[in-house]
């Protein structure tokens, strides 16, 4: 996490801040309020201690002789593109339109 820490920052018991709080929400674009910094680096901090609790699970060996279990693939036809598009609520040029995304 960021190594820039302030007097008035409480770090929490691994080390998390608020300001590590919104330098990651500032990576994953979203936005966190001043209030919700120090609830959300307490979060992340429970949330850490469940991955070291993952740690303490005994690794187990795996089967050596696994087997697919599934069926073989078959080649099968497939839909016309008519078919295809039947339903479709709207085509264009013989595709699928969807919404505009800007």
């Amino acid at each position: 996490m960021s190594e820039e820490r302030t007097d008035e920052e409480s770090v929490t018991e691994e080390g998390v801040t608020a300001a590590d709080v919104r330098h990651v929400a500032g990576l994953a674009r979203v936005d966190v309020a001043a209030d919700e910094s120090e609830r959300f680096a307490e979060q992340f901090v429970a949330i850490l201690e469940h991955f070291e609790t993952l740690d303490e699970v005994p690794e187990t060996d795996a089967e050596p002789d696994l087997t697919n279990v599934l069926r073989a693939d078959e080649v099968r036809d497939g839909l016309s593109q008519e078919e295809a598009l039947r339903n479709a609520p709207e085509t264009e040029d013989g595709y699928f339109k969807g919404p505009r995304v800007s």
